[in-house]
Formats: structure tokens, C-alpha cells, sequence
């Protein structure tokens, strides 16, 4: 079977846009292809920093015949609709159609369309120019003469040559006919921009593969990946030195080098003074370099690894100086900011945050200090830390953003002020909930485990959740531009995985100062969306947490959590099973009986009258009473699982009731009262849940 070979070599393609660029040329390629009836057997994509290639094997030379047939409108049927028939259906005129009697709806036409297989080639030609120029980069450009033009082609760095072959392994492959602005499909590519310039010519996957290996291009990212982790492993252990590895660092270089080269270099051991997250932050944000450890320890070594997209003829010696220069520059610079740093208080820089405005709406970052501040002592009290030592960390949590350090590596606030802070002798929770303040940031990162750093924390994000939606501000579809979705969940997971008991209402009580109770609902139906969206990540089922949340005051997430793990291993027994089965067919009654009587059955049952009907009716009264009290007692006292007991108790009269009494009895008192029991039936399941919203 044919394959097809497609290469689009360009300019610098950004490390960030490759990986994504790839997927995109293969889905868009191969979507077009299937939609056109063109099957295959294995497709895949390739990035380098100079090209984006395709691999698309096992198509056929040529697609099916097809035979369609398409119905059209009734014969003498209005003008308007016949032409648009024809226009679908590709015909003349009525000529072509055929007309078909149907027993039921008389005469209409019919057309039968037939279309040849086409060449898989001439397809290859239709789509290939289309899928390039609309291709969805990130970031694009014009460039050259044609620029002026309005339509001209768009591409992330100018687009230098396409490669597009398509035929079989045994034949030599046919190049496929097409061009996009100016430039046309050929054979001919080139290698390493500075290795191996020289243009030369491949015909198919296996050919283009090895000549560009040939050429000092190495196609694969993970293999190049590969080369880069394990040459700088083993030169670091030549030294006695660890790698410390970088997934994120590892993929960006990969994007940068078509032939990996790793060399290692050196800094003067000084600048180890210099706390090592800033000279890791240093070194790999300016110069794309790897750190190292001393071996088996976890202090840094004065050393790095870099990689080179050359094979330099002096062995790398003029390359590695050079970033030996420009890392020494840098490690000077971190050192001044680190020393300056120092000789200021994090309390003396807290005046300077009421100069930087947070939004615009919601003021600057010192008055948004002092709004968690006030809330963190709050939290504290609540969850049995300090509350001075809360209110302490709350008000120097933000005093990094002003520091030398952190204006050069924002990535290393919180960091930076838990080391300032330790160095001006703060309390060590205070301390670390400089640092721990922001956590958990996503979903695989820790929750702080000190009550202080936990207390601040969720000040913090309880703070930006209230200010942004008392803006109107809210996440709307995929939009997040505030990161409000990551802020409540991490309050759900501080709050669920250190078991603590917090009602969000009563801590949003009061901070809003327009329509409180509202956006304070609104703001707890977020919630409840976020905690779904947790809980079904852990395996719970949405319809049971909906069924938790519909009862008032569920604003403990705590107790949410514990109501639904309760609910779900009730409804997985029989029991339980049975009960909500029983549950539906008494909420299906009432709700016909009472749309028909034109009222709500929602008073208790005259326990005297049931007394005095069909024993199973008796039995069933005195079963509610029993296990309504009970299983509100259960709640009460947050035995969850006890209350599911109580509920299970309900099983049998319930279903010995259904089987044995009519509910729709001819004595209209008698038939009230049985209603009645039904609502006392939903009343009592609501001590745990509403099980209307319980699917099942």
C-alpha cells in the first residue's frame, strides 16, 4: 500500500508550538482524508525545530466507487425546492432523476449519484494546499513581497520548502502536485542549517528518515530527548556529579537542537552562597541549562550541563566558555539581588505594595493584604492555629513581590520570602506559610500540612474568589483568565484532605457589599460545581452529590463528603437499591395525584387513620416515625453511616406497602392519608438526601 510523505521545513519553529504543531498536521491530514472515504493504516508526526513532517502509511492508490441514492422532492412540487434538488444533488435536470411512487406519499424523485474512485493523489493535492495555509498556529506571520497581498500565506516562521511524495515502497513514489504561494511541492530538502546545508533529495518515509540522519537532523523530539538526558546523565556521573532532571527544561531543548550535543560547564563556587532554587531559576530560564548535584547529596555543584545544536571542531570548548561567561553574569546578578534583598525587612517593603495595584476594581496588593490578614486570623481560630502567627504570615505573604529576586524570577515568589523571613528570625510557621500560602497550585500539588500555612492559604484564595466575584469577574466556558477554578479547588482540597471544619457560608457572610446573599449563593453553587468535579476525579457519582447539596445549608465540604462516601455505599446494597426504587415509585404517584388534585401532600399523616387501615399501611407508618427520627438523630450527630441504617430499616414496609395497598383508595380520606404517607416516605430520605435527584 502507498504512503504518503509530507515535509514542511521553515524557519526557527518556537520549542513551546512543536509538539502541538505535529498533532495538529496529523489530525488535520488525516480528518480529511477519512472524510473523503480514504482509509489507512498508522499515521504519525514528527517536529523539529526547521520542519513539521507527516507519515501517513497504508493508503490506497485509488477510492471506491460510490453509489448514492438521494430522494428528492414530491413530483409538482414548488419551483424553488426542484432546483435545490438538483443543485445537491449535482443534476441538469429532471431528466436525470428518476421518479418513485410510495404507497403513502405519491410520487417524488429520485436521483442516483454515482461517483467514480478518484486518485488518491488528486485528493493528496486538493487538501494538502487548504490544510496549510488555514494551519492554527498560536502566533503567525507574513514575510517577503507577497505579505502585501491580502490571503497570503500565514506560517509561523517563513515557510521554506515542501516535501510531498506519495506512492508505493516497490515504485519510485510520485511527488504530489500542488503549491502554496509561490512555493512548490517537490522532493528537495536540506539538513542541519549549519552541519549539512547542502539540499539534497528523498523519495519516501524510510529514505527521508536516513538521509536526514545523514544530515545531522535527528526527526524524532523523544529520541532527541532521549540522547539529551542520557549524555548529560553519564557526564555527570563521569564527574561525581548528579543530574538534577527537568521534564519541562528536557522538552523545551529538545525543540531548540536538531543534533543534541551535551557539554558541561562550570561557576565559581561563591556564587553557591546564593539560595540554589535562584541559581537553578537562573540558569535555566536565561540559558536553557541543566544543574547538578554533589553526588548523593542535595546541595548543588558548581556546575551545569548545556546542550548544543553543534559538533564544534574544538570539542565544544569555545561554546561551553561562552555560556560560562553569560551564566557568570547572571549568578553576579542573582547574587546582587540576593544581598540586597537581605539588608531589607519584608515588614519595611509592606509600604510599596500600596503602589502596585492588584485590579483595578478591587485595589491595590496592600489593601488586599490587609483583607486576608483579617481573614487568615479568622480561618485560624476555626482550625486551631495561631491566629497571630496567621495574621503575622498574612501580612508578609506578599512582601517578596518587591524584592530584587522575585522581580527577576517571579516564579520564586514565596520562596524567596520564607528565606528572607527565616534570616530576619520569623517564627517558622510564619515562615513557611510564605511559601506554602499559594498551594496547592494544581492538582498534583501538595496541600500545606501546617495549620498556619493552611490558614493563610485559604484567606488568601477565599479573598481573590469574593473579590472577582463581587466584579461580575466569573469563569465563563473554557475562559479562566484569573484562575478562580484552580483557587476553589484548592480550597476543597485543603479542606478535604486535612479534614477541616469550615461552614463557607458563614466565612462569606458580610464580604460582599452589594446583593450579599446572592452572590454568596452563587458563589457556593461554584463551589458545589468544583467539589463535583473533584469528587468524580476520585470516582463519586455527580447524582449523589447534587443529592447532598440540594438539602439547605450544605456548605460544610466536609460533611458534603462524608454525607455522599455514605450515601454511595448505602445505594450499593440491595437495601439501598430497593429503598430508591421505592423512593421513585411514591415521588411518580405523588407528583400525578398532585398535579391532578391541584395541591401539595406535604402534612404528616393522621398516624389514628393509618392505625386503622391494612396492616401494611400501619406498619409502614410506624417504620417512617421510627427511622425519620432516627436517622435525623444520626445526622445530628454526623454518624452519616448511621442514618443509612436507619433508612435501610424502611425496605421491607415499603415494599410489602406497595405490593399489598392501593394507594388510590375510593374513600377520599383514606386515599389523603395514604399520600400523606408516601410525602412522609420522601420526608424521611431527605433527612440524608434528595433522592428525586438521585439517578437510577
Amino acid at each position: 500500500m502507498p504512503d504518503l510523505l509530507l515535509e514542511l521545513r521553515s524557519e526557527e519553529i518556537p520549542a513551546r508550538m512543536q509538539r502541538r504543531a505535529a498533532e495538529d498536521l496529523k489530525k488535520l491530514v488525516t480528518d480529511a482524508l477519512v472524510e473523503r472515504g480514504f482509509l489507512y493504516e498508522g499515521a504519525k508526526a514528527f517536529a523539529t525545530p526547521r520542519r513539521l513532517a507527516l507519515h501517513v502509511a497504508g493508503l490506497p492508490p485509488r477510492g471506491e466507487a460510490v453509489r448514492e441514492e438521494r430522494r428528492g422532492p414530491r413530483v409538482g412540487a414548488p419551483e424553488a425546492a426542484v432546483q435545490g434538488f438538483l443543485k445537491s444533488a449535482g443534476l441538469a435536470s429532471l431528466d436525470q432523476a428518476t421518479t418513485v411512487t410510495d404507497p403513502k406519499k405519491g410520487e417524488f424523485y429520485l436521483a442516483v449519484i454515482e461517483r467514480p474512485g478518484r486518485e488518491t493523489l488528486d485528493v493528496l493535492a486538493e487538501i494538502l494546499p487548504g490544510i496549510i495555509k488555514s494551519f492554527p498556529w498560536p502566533k503567525s506571520m507574513r514575510w517577503g513581497a507577497a505579505s502585501a497581498q491580502p490571503g497570503s500565506l500565514r506560517w509561523v516562521r517563513p515557510l521554506q520548502s515542501i516535501v510531498a511524495t506519495f506512492g508505493p515502497e516497490t515504485e519510485t513514489p510520485e511527488v504530489v502536485p500542488f503549491s502554496v504561494d509561490g512555493i512548490t511541492a517537490g522532493t528537495v530538502t536540506s539538513g542541519h542549517r549549519f552541519l549539512a546545508p547542502a539540499p539534497f533529495e528523498v523519495r519516501r518515509f524510510d529514505d527521508y528518515v536516513q538521509a536526514l540522519e545523514r544530515a545531522d537532523v535527528i526527526l524524532d523530539a523523544d529520541r532527541r530527548k532521549d540522547i539529551i538526558l542520557h549524555d548529560a546523565r553519564d557526564l555527570a556521573f563521569a564527574r561525581g556529579l548528579d543530574l538534577v532532571e527537568d521534564e519541562g527544561l528536557l522538552e523545551e531543548v529538545a525543540g531548540l537542537v536538531e543534533r543534541p550535543v551535551v557539554l558541561m560547564g562550570s561557576f565559581e563556587e561563591r556564587f553557591l552562597e546564593i539560595p540554589a532554587e535562584a541559581i537553578r531559576a537562573t540558569i535555566r530560564a536565561n540559558q536553557k541549562c541543566f544543574v547538578l548535584r554533589k553526588s548523593g547529596s542535595d546541595e548543588l555543584a558548581p556546575a551545569f550541563v548545556l546542550v548544543s545544536n553543534l559538533i564544534a571542531s574544538d570539542g565544544g570548548a569555545a561554546i561551553t566558555a561562552g555560556n560560562e561567561r553569560v551564566v557568570r553574569a547572571r549568578l553576579s546578578d542573582a547574587r546582587f539581588f540576593w544581598e540586597t534583598d537581605k539588608a531589607t525587612k519584608l515588614e519595611d517593603r509592606l509600604p510599596k505594595l500600596d503602589s502596585i495595584v492588584f485590579h483595578e476594581k478591587l485595589g491595590t496588593q496592600g489593601e488586599r493584604v490587609a483583607r486576608i490578614a483579617a481573614l487568615a486570623q479568622e480561618i485560624a481560630r476555626l482550625v486551631g492555629a495561631d491566629p497571630a502567627l496567621a495574621e503575622r504570615a498574612a501580612r508578609l505573604a506578599k512582601a517578596d513581590l518587591v524584592t530584587e529576586m522575585v522581580g527577576e524570577f517571579p516564579e520564586l515568589q514565596g520562596l524567596m520570602g520564607r528565606k528572607y523571613a527565616a534570616l530576619q528570625g520569623e517564627h517558622d510557621s510564619v515562615a513557611a506559610a510564605i511559601e506554602e500560602h499559594y498551594k496547592p497550585v494544581g492538582p498534583s500539588d501538595r496541600v500545606p500540612t501546617d495549620l498556619v500555612s493552611i490558614a493563610v492559604a485559604l484567606a488568601d484564595k477565599l479573598d481573590t474568589l469574593v473579590g472577582f466575584w463581587a466584579i461580575d469577574e466569573k469563569p465563563t466556558g473554557s475562559k479562566d483568565p484569573y484562575a478562580l477554578r484552580r483557587a476553589a479547588l484548592g480550597v476543597i482540597r485543603a479542606v478535604i484532605e486535612r479534614s477541616l471544619r469550615l461552614s463557607l457560608a458563614s466565612l462569606l457572610a458580610g464580604r460582599f457589599a452589594t446583593e450579599g446573599s446572592a452572590r454568596t449563593a452563587d458563589l457556593l453553587a461554584f463551589f458545589a460545581d468544583r467539589l463535583k468535579v473533584y469528587l468524580r476525579d476520585q470516582g463519586a457519582r455527580h447524582d449523589l452529590i447534587d443529592a447532598v447539596f440540594a438539602l439547605p445549608g450544605q456548605d460544610d465540604l466536609l460533611l458534603v463528603v462524608r454525607r455522599v462516601e455514605a450515601l454511595g455505599a448505602f445505594l450499593s446494597t440491595d437495601d439501598g437499591k430497593n429503598l430508591l426504587a421505592g423512593f421513585k415509585r411514591a415521588a411518580n404517584i405523588l407528583r400525578i395525584e398532585e398535579k391532578k388534585d391541584g395541591r401539595a401532600y406535604d402534612e404528616a399523616p393522621d398516624a389514628a387513620l393509618a392505625a386503622s387501615g391494612e396492616p401494611e399501611e400501619r406498619a409502614l407508618g410506624e417504620a417512617l416515625a421510627a427511622a425519620r427520627h432516627e436517622a435525623s438523630a444520626a445526622v445530628a450527630a454526623e454518624d452519616f453511616a448511621g442514618a443509612m441504617r436507619a433508612l435501610s430499616r424502611l425496605r421491607a414496609p415499603v415494599d410489602a406497602f406497595f405490593e399489598k395497598v392501593t394507594v388510590n383508595a375510593d374513600d377520599p380520606a383514606l386515599r389523603q392519608n395514604r399520600l400523606l404517607l408516601l410525602n412522609a416516605l420522601r420526608a424521611a430520605t431527605r433527612e440524608v438526601a434528595d433522592f428525586s435527584r438521585i439517578e437510577g
